[in-house]
């Protein structure tokens, strides 16, 4: 494993939007040969999956009101906080998908590296989430682009809590399912589980200690690293003009269809924003924070057109690979959801 540096003219990047859009950069144009690891922090903001309605799962004008970001990952997964009192993790496999979908394998080091600082009951559970007791401080997603992907996620430091709680808005069944009433039940920050040498610690010596336990090396010049060049920025710039750095593609279009319906399943929130005309579906939009390396849009146009009925829905879906195109969820599951808006 090498380090690559993100850092622009020996200076850190703290743009979300920018920062956002790096793996994009790394797995698809620079594809460094084997295993890198990128580790930044934003500004504050709010980071959204790459299949999540914006308009559902943040308070758009407590954002706007507080200056905070709105920027979508090109991962799935949920909606996550970010400011300066939190890391985000990335690593970059390049031609060697052996360990995609192992969160395990990616967690752990950071883990062992939280032991070694004194949060000793750290662990990863369920599905991709890094706990200690039964409060989580770190969420993981992964993209994947051929044999090469991304895996990562964020580490809750010292985050403003509060901040957090207003202006995320999470489906209440997703809290129910966890036995949580709101957000910051549920999230935790690592600081307080470290030895006492390591609180309060500014949010880049936290990072830095980090990456020497993940390296373990005594100092940071002692990592490999690849240090991004005015060539990689150039790209990276160019990018994110036009799409990334854009309205349509942080916030997404909210189609303000007829019906919505929304449920959790074990492979996370699955949604639904669709209108019904004549007794067929004639507009429809599929949402969530599960993580899939298909194409949620096989499911959309199956159902497009669709006689409104259980019968009709669940022929339709018959004719989509779902494990493949969205996740360990039955086409009677999303039949059921459907027909829920009745």
């Amino acid at each position: 494993m090498f380090f690559i540096d993100t850092s622009r003219n020996g200076k850190p990047v703290y743009d979300p939007i920018v920062n956002q859009s790096l793996d994009n950069y790394l797995v698809n144009d620079l594809k460094l040969p084997g295993h890198g690891l990128i580790m930044y922090v934003n500004q504050p903001a709010v980071i959204v999956g790459v299949n999540q309605n914006a308009y559902a799962e943040v308070d758009l004008p407590y954002l706007k009101a507080h200056q905070i970001k709105l920027v979508r990952r090109t991962s799935g997964g949920g909606a996550v906080y970010h400011d300066f009192g939190n890391v985000i993790f990335e690593n970059i496999v390049i031609d060697d998908d052996q360990y995609f979908g192992d969160y395990h394998h990616f967690a752990q080091p950071i883990i062992d590296a939280l032991h070694d600082m004194g949060a000793t009951t750290a662990e990863l559970r369920g599905r991709n989430d890094m706990v200690i007791g039964d409060q989580k401080f770190s969420g993981m997603t992964m993209f994947k682009v051929g044999q090469s992907y991304a895996a990562g996620g964020t580490l809750m430091y010292n985050l403003d809590m509060d901040a957090a709680n207003q202006v995320l808005t999470p489906a209440k069944d997703k809290l129910a399912s966890k036995g949580v009433q709101s957000v910051h039940s549920r999230v935790t920050n690592v600081m307080p589980f470290l030895k006492p040498v390591y609180q309060h610690l500014a949010i880049e010596t936290f990072k830095q200690e980090l990456l020497k336990r993940l390296f373990k090396v005594d100092s940071l010049d002692q990592i490999e690293t690849y240090h991004l060049n005015d060539h990689d920025w150039a790209i990276i710039d160019e990018r994110l003009q036009g799409k990334y750095d854009t309205d349509a593609w942080n916030y997404g279009r909210n189609p303000g269809y007829d019906q919505y319906v929304s449920k959790h399943y074990p492979i996370g929130t699955v949604s639904f924003n669709f209108t019904v005309t004549a007794g067929k579906i004639s507009a429809l939009k599929l949402y969530g924070d599960f993580i899939t390396g298909g194409d949620i849009t096989v499911v959309e146009r199956a159902l497009m057109g669709t006689d409104f009925t259980a019968t009709a829905l669940s022929s339709a879906l018959a004719t989509v690979d779902l494990p493949a195109n969205l996740g360990q969820i039955t086409a009677a599951e999303l039949v059921a959801l459907l027909m829920s808006a009745k």
